[in-house]
């Protein structure tokens, strides 16, 4: 391209405009988002500001004279200056800033679009060969790999967001088979990444068919495990009248039963919230016991008092075992017994712990062998064990909704936990030897900006993880097609974003507010992006780029169906009992025919 072509007719603080003299010299050499070098001064041809075209102006040039020759109409670029592109000496080395450090001053030569080699030498002017992680290729040059910092990208939280169609999942699912791929050295067998994807759709089963694939089918997440928060979203009907005598009972109970249940530990060591086994059914023949509570008077203290006479000393020592028979209300003149404090108040509480328990829809929780322990649980959700796995994907499709919150919680905390405690066991200095992932599919389901009750204990989870995970080795990933809808504390802890096509107008200004970096009118460009294609940005990548992500290895089962196709066929029959089995839990999914 001849520089001469190119002449500066106005300067503004970050914004410049630039003429074209001869557009006939160009053949869809450039576009709108295209990068734009220009010289920091007459005599430099090692140091250059860096700008992106906004838009451009069609400037005609025929003279009013209507005997005059025609004059071709030229073009005026705009272009917001976003960095300097620097030459250091003679290493042939580059360095590229963001911001504009001064401002370049018309006339001007050797104004010229990018080449090649000038994105080539920007995106790895920062990069060792070690920490480059590539996924993608330039969208207007598709023979341009985008490498981006792969330590700066996974060591703080990333964030993939886009509407249906976009691309978003085999976005995914490229990062994290390149991710497992990268291995330093020849070694062979897996690398030391650790991935957990929840997965809402069950579609990625197909992409990782090396992953340990968790559902409702086989998940361990024993009920003991599930903190306060996580029980009482479970248990408790947070707007009944006699909901705080509820928690009060249900918290003195299950505290009780802990400490019979683990003689080993030392009593004043063990709280509501320590994840140690007990038995929920003894918990509910408490419960009943409490509600079903006659008191009788012996030597000036009020006792439980049995149909039989026996006043009991110490509830823990009989309330658990069985459900008990007390002495008649009527009679209590006779006997000198009165209705116990909370006698009947907790009818509908027994009933709903006990629908609970017994709901076939949550085997997955209640009918988890005593054997499971916390170590197997961890060892389970990261891929240790007999079959190793980089990559845990944790199918979130068949579990109820009604306790779909305080499932997430308890995984979301116990791979906290994880990171922690991790930490913790290593030497002084060593910050962390098994960094973990943890990616959230469609992420507004789990964390979304919403105060409901049903949302709380996810929410709390996650964002203690965004807050402080990263200092445990604990990452996130968050995956959505509704950003606008996602906890504004998620996002705000986010470093990098990949930005897919965002059709909705609130979607496009959230996500525009949150980007980290202020480069113009490249965001823009967000309601037009082909599927697949996406702007990088944040601190893993030197130049916020719109790229083409690579297609990858498995793909995972997003693909559109094929409406038209499949109406054109012969009619097929469905097995409607089969499904009403599934839904009803009765259907055995592992031994489908």
């Amino acid at each position: 391209m001849e520089s001469d072509n190119f002449k500066i007719i106005s300067v503004d603080r970050n914004l410049i405009s630039i003429e074209i003299l001869d557009p006939g010299e160009f053949d869809n050499h450039f576009n709108i988002g295209s990068f734009i070098k220009i010289p920091h001064d007459k005599s430099s041809t090692e140091e250059y500001i860096v700008g992106v075209i906004e838009n451009y102006k069609i400037k005609a040039n025929d003279d009013s004279d209507p005997e005059s020759a025609n004059t071709p109409a030229s073009f005026i670029i705009e272009v917001r200056l976003i960095g300097t592109y620097i030459k250091i000496g003679t290493t042939g080395k580059y360095v590229f800033n963001r911001g504009a450090h001064g401002v370049p001053l018309p006339p001007n030569n050797g104004i010229a679009v990018f080449e090649k080699s000038d994105f080539e030498n920007i995106f790895s002017c920062r990069l060792e060969p070690s920490e480059q992680f590539t996924f993608s290729r330039l969208a207007e040059n598709l023979d341009i790999p985008v490498p981006i910092n792969g330590n700066k990208f996974f060591n703080k939280h990333f964030a993939i967001v886009g509407s249906t169609g976009s691309g978003k999942s085999h976005t995914l699912a490229k990062i994290i088979q390149q991710a497992v791929k990268e291995k330093d050295g020849g070694f062979k067998g897996l690398n030391n990444s650790h991935i957990v994807i929840f997965d809402i759709h069950g579609e990625y089963k197909k992409a990782f068919p090396d992953g340990r694939h968790i559902n409702h089918t086989n998940i361990k997440i024993p009920y003991w495990l599930f903190d306060s928060e996580e029980l009482a979203d479970l248990f408790i009907e947070s707007n009944e009248d006699n909901s705080h005598n509820q928690v009060s009972v249900f918290k003195h109970a299950v505290r009780e039963n802990k400490v019979k249940h683990n003689k080993h530990i030392d009593a004043d060591k063990i709280y509501f919230d320590s994840p140690v086994v007990f038995d929920i059914r003894e918990v509910i023949n408490y419960i009943k016991n409490v509600n079903n509570e006659v008191v009788g008077k012996c030597a000036g203290e009020n006792l439980p008092k049995l149909s039989n006479g026996t006043l009991v000393k110490d509830r823990k020592d009989h309330y658990f075992d069985c459900e008990l028979e007390f002495c008649e209300a009527s009679q209590a003149a006779a006997t000198k017994a009165s209705a116990g404090p909370y006698k009947g108040d907790f009818e509908r509480f027994i009933l709903r712990l006990e629908n609970t328990v017994n709901n076939p829809r949550l085997r997955f929780i209640f009918d988890t062998q005593e054997a499971v322990t916390l170590q197997s649980v961890m060892e389970h959700l990261l891929g240790f064990g007999v079959k190793t796995s980089n990559v845990t994907v944790v199918d979130v499709s068949g579990i109820p909704f009604e306790v779909l919150s305080s499932t997430v919680s308890l995984i979301s905390r116990i791979l906290f936990d994880y990171g922690y405690y991790h930490k913790r066991s290593l030497p002084t200095g060593v910050d962390c030897e098994v960094p973990l992932l943890i990616v959230y599919e469609e992420a507004h389901k789990y964390v979304p900006q919403s105060n409901l009750v049903k949302y709380r204990a996810s929410k709390n989870a996650i964002e203690r993880i965004a807050k402080e995970g990263r200092k445990y080795g604990v990452t996130l990933g968050i995956v959505s097609q509704r950003p606008s809808e996602v906890s504004e504390t998620i996002f705000s802890q986010c470093n990098n974003f990949i930005a897919m096509r965002l059709t909705n107008p609130d979607d496009q200004n959230y996500v525009k507010k949150l980007l980290p970096d202020a480069i113009g009118d490249i965001t823009s460009s967000l309601p037009s992006l082909q599927s697949g294609e996406a702007l990088i940005i944040g601190e893993s990548i030197a130049l916020p780029s719109v790229v083409k992500i690579d297609l990858p290895d498995y793909e995972p089962e997003s693909t559109d169906i094929r409406y038209l196709d499949l109406w054109k066929k012969a009619w097929k029959d469905v097995d409607f009992k089969k499904l009403s089995d599934m839904s009803s839990g009765i259907y055995n999914e592992d031994k489908k025919s």
